[in-house]
């Protein structure tokens, strides 16, 4: 198959998989469209305030896998077998749809999530290593100020920061890497001015749910 048209599939296939929106679910089944509240995403901190933190677990969980799970299928089963194709590129592109599904699913009129549990799994999923340092930087942020905003900004900043420590001489990856990390902290747009004004909400604040 040609490069060009494989990247392109699994990019198409990544999105899709992306769409897949845990928490917008997670709410249904708790009878709430869970972007009417809160902060009005449908990623896992929100679900936290809104619904606790089981569904918040469910949430991550879900969010995560749809990520991690096309990384780790390109990685073993589909690329060795393919001579031509740049596998670790690959293995970021499909994450990479999987984000841009997960932030924007077209389904729900392209308002979704801000992607970050999927990031820190797809870079799991790439490297490990990457993964861990994500996961030290968010709770390191996360323990010293409460904000998972933050967190999740200074997580997303480290991936340019590991892939140039981790796989150097590598533009393409580099590439990919600036992708996950301006994607992730346009979504957090927001919380950044409100990080900056001193409005931030921190992690525990819960939201009352109106019958």
């Amino acid at each position: 198959m040609n490069p060009i048209v494989f990247y392109a599939i699994i990019f198409v296939i990544g999105y899709f998989l992306g769409c897949f929106q845990t928490g917008y679910f997670v709410g249904k089944l708790n009878g709430i469209d869970i972007r009417e509240y809160g902060s009005g995403n449908a990623g896992a901190t929100n679900v936290l305030r809104v619904l606790g933190k089981k569904w918040a677990l469910c949430t991550f969980l879900g969010d995560a896998l749809k990520g991690f799970i096309p990384v780790m299928i390109l990685r073993f089963l589909v690329c060795p077998g393919m001579e031509n194709v740049n596998s670790q590129f690959a293995q970021l592109l499909i994450g990479f749809g999987a984000v841009m599904g997960h932030d924007y699913p077209f389904f729900l009129k392209f308002k979704g999530g801000k992607g970050i549990s999927t990031s820190i799994a797809v870079m799991t999923a790439f490297d490990w290593r990457m993964g861990l340092a994500s996961l030290i930087i968010f709770g390191i942020v996360l323990g010293l100020t409460r904000y998972v905003s933050l967190g999740s900004c200074l997580l997303s900043i480290g991936f340019l920061i590991e892939m140039l420590i981790l796989h150097p001489g590598r533009p393409e990856l580099l590439i990919m890497a600036a992708l996950f990390t301006f994607f992730a902290l346009y979504r957090h747009r927001a919380n950044i001015k409100r990080l900056i004004s001193g409005t931030e909400s921190k992690i525990g604040q819960k939201v009352e749910i109106k019958k």
